[in-house]
């Protein structure tokens, strides 16, 4: 089975069908070996419905239909709301900048939404906690509670959990809508992904571009479980872990434990999904190996007294199918590979591997000839021991002929600066760091960097260099 690529489309898949049994009649041999594995009583005679059927088998759907009726529910569930152009309306102009999108939320767009006049709908009450208007609206129509529109097509829950205004009766109004039939699961399809932005997602924030959580983010996520939020919500596991800044924190965690994470079915997203969505106890897994690869003795302690297994492998390309151990000795993270030990992980190290933790725990392997050859294979080692604050691996690496500005995506010092650690910043420079160097994707400087994430400690740093 493989994954089915970003943006499915069914026009693309049925040219593969096509495609496939053009090759299956030539007699291609990878053709014919794809129908002896899938198709489960090849024919004599193959025909195009044979095509569609192994062609979804392929991508891991029962049949074809069944294919089918998940790009609907794909394309149902799809929104892009980074890519809405400035509206018309205001009300929708209103909404357009106030809440995260997750595409466009670059520094004071959120601020700019509060200069926007408009005339008050269901989706802007919901959006700034207008309680008592809500419930005077809601009281003349309670079927808007759930009712889709303003720039993004969401519900009102969704803006309410993904605006960032205030001060404004979020929760309550949260609770009014709940109780005129709102889903707490609410949620939708980020440019058709299969990982939902939910309501949940929306209000604890995070992400790579380190979204701000919702002022009242814990108090809108206990609410959303109460009423029967899913816990195993993994883009609110992402965007809180694997992806942004690092954290060790566990109140989100815990919550979400506390509310059956890595239990249950997996409720309504992973019942409209299926297998495109990875089932609870697989979530824990990816948590652990977060915990291993970026370093959190107390999440890692929090998972595995909730019954994560030590070894258990996580299928996140960026944990390269490795235990949980292994990230951790890897990385330099001691104390979590204690952790890991103790209760039962396992590592199988290779002599240049068991290099690269030497030197991620900040002692020198006295090797020069290995010295030389991850020097030249792994020059990104560098960079790694920036992104995990450790300022003894980053000081010994430069002594061991590491470049100080090793430019992957972007420089050590571009790290320091997302992390918003002075500590690694100002080491960096007195090693010889150039702040001036731009990252590639970007053309910015960790300066920056600093700017565009609201980093204060290093930004001010940074600035006084």
């Amino acid at each position: 089975m493989i994954r089915l690529p970003d943006h499915p489309s069914l026009e693309k898949l049925r040219k593969l069908a096509k495609r496939l049994a053009r090759q299956v009649h030539d007699g291609e041999p990878r053709a014919l070996a794809l129908v002896a594995e899938l198709h489960p009583r090849p024919p004599a005679e193959f025909r195009l419905a044979d095509a569609h059927l192994v062609t979804a088998r392929l991508y891991g759907f029962a049949s074809w239909p069944r294919l089918v009726e998940h790009l609907e529910t794909v394309e149902r569930y799809s929104r892009s709301p980074h890519t809405v152009p400035e509206a018309a309306d205001p009300a929708d102009e209103f909404l357009r900048r106030a809440c995260l999108t997750y595409g466009a939320d670059h520094p004071g767009r959120l601020e700019s939404a509060r200069s926007v006049a408009y005339e008050p709908t269901v989706h802007t009450m919901a959006a700034t906690g207008s309680y008592d208007e809500l419930r005077a609206l809601l009281a003349r129509e309670p079927g808007l509670a759930v009712a889709q529109g303003g720039p993004f097509g969401w519900e009102p829950l969704l803006y309410l959990c993904y605006a960032r205004v205030g001060p404004g009766r979020h929760v309550d109004a949260a609770r009014l809508l709940l109780e005129h039939g709102a889903d707490p699961g609410a949620g939708f399809l980020w440019e058709s992904l299969p990982s939902p932005f939910t309501a949940l997602t929306g209000a604890f924030g995070g992400g790579e571009g380190d979204q701000p959580p919702h002022p009242a983010a814990f108090e809108l996520a206990g609410l959303l479980l109460e009423h029967g939020a899913d816990p195993n919500d993994a883009q609110t596991l992402y965007n809180n872990g694997l992806g942004g800044s690092w954290s060790d924190r566990t109140d989100i965690l815990g919550l979400l434990l506390a509310h059956g994470l890595g239990r249950g079915d997996g409720g309504s997203w992973k019942r409209r999904l299926g297998h495109a969505l990875a089932p609870p106890d697989q979530l824990i897994r990816e948590e652990l190996a977060t915990a291993a690869l970026r370093g959190g003795p107390r999440r890692a302690r929090l998972l595995l007294e909730h019954g994560a297994q030590p070894d258990g492998i996580a299928a996140h390309p960026a944990f390269e199918e490795r235990t949980p151990l292994e990230l951790a000795l890897l990385h330099g993270h001691h104390e979590v590979a204690e952790i890991l030990r103790e209760a039962g992980g396992s590592a199988s190290l290779s002599t240049m591997e068991q290099f690269v933790a030497s030197c991620m725990r900040g002692e020198d392997p006295r090797d020069p000839e290995l010295t030389a050859h991850v020097r030249a294979t792994h020059p990104g080692l560098i960079n790694t021991a920036a992104g995990h604050r450790n300022v003894a691996a980053v000081r010994l690496l430069v002594r061991l002929g590491f470049d100080v500005d090793q430019l992957e995506r972007a420089t050590p010092l571009h790290e320091a600066a997302w992390n918003d650690d002075v500590e690694m910043a100002r080491t960096l420079v007195e090693l010889g760091a150039d702040p001036s160097i731009e990252d590639r994707e970007h053309g910015s400087t960790p300066l920056g960097w600093a700017q565009y994430g609201g980093k204060r400690r290093v930004l001010a740093y940074l600035a006084s260099l």
